[in-house]
């Protein structure tokens, strides 16, 4: 799917969550081309890769994902991994290093939430803010996207490394194809 049929198709659904929440439709949007590969890996109307905790009672579904974690913390993550119905596949060791700090990368199937409708998946994605606290900070800057991505990442939303900054890349795509 290009950007343009992407913004097309599913820019009412960030529009809708902007009018009734604040948080801005380009955030939502440019999160949901990230995690849903411009929406091609959707799989149970899936746009965010929320994954479905023990305190999520809606559908859930079993996925392969990939998770990106500092090195020193690997013992910890394994056996995270390995418990709550998770499964771990596989663990590269010091995948990466960037200032110093060497990163794991382990590919894990795990529980990830699961929709009706994109639009029942583009509410919950505000809705998972709301309700996790450690968000509360991205939330008073809901309205400005890149210090929103800043405020996730630091937050924990994704364990890439460099996530703030590929959602910035990928809003000055989306921008260009904003109605007006």
């Amino acid at each position: 799917m290009t950007t343009q049929e992407f913004v097309n198709k599913f820019y009412p659904f960030a529009k809708q969550c902007e009018d009734e929440t604040g948080l801005s439709a380009i955030a939502t949007l440019t999160q949901a081309a990230l995690e849903s590969g411009w929406g091609n890996s959707i799989p149970g109307n899936m746009f965010f890769g929320i994954k479905a905790d023990k305190n999520w009672t809606g559908k859930k579904q079993l996925l392969k994902t990939t998770e990106v974690f500092k090195s020193v913390n690997r013992e910890n993550w394994k056996l995270w991994f390995t418990s709550g119905g998770r499964e771990l596949i596989s663990v590269k060791e010091n995948y990466k290093v960037k200032n110093g700090i060497s990163y794991d990368l382990f590919i894990v199937r795990t529980f990830f939430r699961a929709y009706d409708s994109p639009a029942e998946s583009f509410k919950d994605h505000y809705t998972f803010f709301v309700k996790n606290s450690r968000y509360k900070d991205a939330l008073t800057v809901k309205n400005d996207y890149n210090k929103f991505f800043e405020e996730i990442h630091e937050a924990g939303y994704a364990t890439g490394v460099n996530y703030s900054n590929t959602l910035k890349g990928i809003a000055t795509k989306i921008i260009q194809f904003i109605p007006v």
